[in-house]
């Protein structure tokens, strides 16, 4: 008679010891608490900067177009270049997280040390609530306080002789994508100028008889992001 031999199981942690069907999950799940953070660090990298572009981007937009204006300028002409800026700034949310403040800088016709240049109008659009780091409407009109022109004290910026200078500001609060642990809330910023063409008088009219409420002014009163 023969008999079968059986060969004895083996045991449970041997079984699990030569098993590595999960081997690459593991480790996989181990890599990604190391990846995670840096892909996501460089997603928020790559959001800043595509941001800092689009907001010089409408620095530069504002400014051209409102140096663009031909013989006279009104406030409907504003209206529109502040409609272009809205637009313009909708996917990074630049109405509600930001302001433009567009100002036009004239010789001030002084003589002698009051000779200098003049903030003669300004007008904003964006919801947050801030002035002009380089002065307000009126600045320098009778003194030498922007004889050098206007912007930042080592860069100032001044028209040429005989014209005026359009001069948009930017100021934007960036909010991060994922969150203040990969990249923080910043304050951004952004200026650009152009030479105003062929513009007879710098006076911004108001043809249209437009209200207070419906002109771009940079009060607390007029915070809009539309």
């Amino acid at each position: 008679m023969m008999r079968h031999l059986s060969l004895p199981r083996p045991s449970l942690s041997r079984r699990l010891a030569r098993d590595t069907s999960g081997v690459a999950m593991t480790e996989f799940a181990l890599a990604l608490v190391f990846m995670l953070p840096i892909a996501l660090t460089g997603v928020e990298v790559g959001n800043l900067a595509v941001t800092v572009l689009r907001l010089n981007q409408i620095a530069m937009m504002a400014a051209d177009n409102v140096a663009r204006v031909r013989a006279t300028i009104d406030e409907n002409d504003i209206n529109e270049v502040m409609t272009g800026v809205r637009f313009a700034g909708e996917n990074i949310k630049f109405g509600d997280q930001g302001r433009v403040i567009v100002s036009t800088v004239e010789d001030n016709g002084q003589t002698g040390a009051n000779a200098g240049y003049k903030i003669t109008w300004q007008r904003c659009f964006g919801k947050k609530n801030v002035t002009s780091a380089y002065g307000v409407a009126g600045d320098g009109a009778t003194n030498s306080s922007m004889a050098t022109g206007m912007g930042p004290s080592t860069n100032k910026i001044r028209p040429v002789s005989g014209s005026a200078l359009a001069f948009a500001e930017v100021r934007y609060t960036y909010q991060p994508l994922v969150g203040t642990g990969f990249m923080p809330t910043m304050e951004l910023s952004a200026i650009q100028s152009f030479t105003v063409r062929d513009r007879a008088s710098q006076t911004l009219t108001n043809i249209s008889n437009l209200t207070d409420a419906q002109r771009r002014l940079c009060d607390a009163a007029h915070l809009s992001a539309t």
